[in-house]
């Protein structure tokens, strides 16, 4: 089953139900996967969708890397009943395919990118340099809605990125990363990005750990 049509309402809402609790279409890091469905959901998308937006704004940063990002791109199967298909849900076919030889190429893919991920971390020492860092997210005025807002800024997801607590008016929010995956630049970039919700966005304090 596919996501539906990404341009529909109903389709994008199945889009961003599914990066609920992922950071790309496909495993661990951007690949074609996520490209096939940037270009068929040719945002830009609603605020309100806020999982599908940081991850529609983080695939758009990758500009002209979108070809040379791993896997094969497959065509988009965008004409499925998306949410309203509750038939074999436990099966999901996010590119509309059975086909066995495709199947063991989305196999191959996945081995590929759990590699990488794990020669990656094999690859960071044994200490590893973090620090906690506070940041002032400031709203458009007093009638925004700040459980949103909050909502919207913990959407961001990255390898290391923990988001740790808040407060009301303006949103207070705390994180811990590790330096060399997380930015205040890549953090800025994402947070803006909810321009509905954010007027702009400062650190309060960065202390290192």
């Amino acid at each position: 089953m596919g996501f539906g049509d990404l341009k529909s309402p109903a389709g994008l809402q199945v889009l961003n139900d599914y990066l609920a609790d992922k950071s790309y279409i496909e495993g661990y890091v951007p690949s074609q996967a996520d490209v096939a469905v940037f270009e068929a959901a040719s945002g830009p998308l609603p605020a309100d969708l806020c999982h599908a937006l940081r991850w529609y704004n983080h695939i758009k940063s990758y500009k002209k890397e979108k070809a040379s990002l791993p896997g094969v791109k497959k065509a988009l199967d965008t004409t499925g009943s998306g949410a309203t298909d509750s038939k074999d849900d436990d099966d999901i076919d996010l590119f509309g395919s059975d086909d066995e030889e495709e199947s063991e190429e989305a196999k191959r893919l996945r081995e590929e990118r759990l590699a990488q991920h794990e020669s990656k971390k094999a690859k960071n020492p044994a200490l590893v340099a973090k620090s906690s860092i506070l940041l002032d997210v400031k709203p458009w005025d007093d009638e925004t809605d700040m459980v949103k807002l909050e909502e919207c800024v913990r959407s961001i997801q990255a390898d290391s990125l923990v988001w740790v607590g808040y407060g009301i008016k303006k949103l207070q929010i705390q994180c811990v990363v590790e330096d060399d995956n997380v930015g205040t630049d890549m953090l800025e970039e994402q947070i803006t990005a909810f321009e509905d919700y954010v007027q702009s966005m400062d650190v309060a304090a960065f202390n290192k750990i």
